[in-house]
């Protein structure tokens, strides 16, 4: 998507509310900006709940915890990535 803005007098731009909405901005919200090549690049700044990381590593923990000891260096080295996603639930 391509939407022309314009620079007010202060360098201020004006985010179109459709903008807004696709990328999920809400009043007061930062945004990070950035310089990359000549182009000027805005993300909204991603705000990480403590709570809800360690729900998530929790998880994580229980999906993997079949796993009951650590492979040995260069144990692996013959198994294929898809070999070791393979119906794992």
């Amino acid at each position: 998507m391509t939407i022309r803005v314009k620079v007010g007098k202060k360098g201020y731009i004006v985010l179109p509310k459709l903008v807004r909405e696709l990328v999920g901005i809400k009043e007061n919200e930062e945004l990070i900006l950035r310089v990359e090549e000549g182009r000027v690049v805005l993300e909204p700044e991603k705000k990480v709940e403590l709570s809800e990381l360690r729900k998530r590593i929790h998880e994580h923990l229980k999906r993997i915890s079949y796993v009951k000891t650590k492979p040995k260096l260069g144990e692996l080295k013959n198994v294929a990535l898809e070999d070791e996603f393979e119906d794992v639930s």
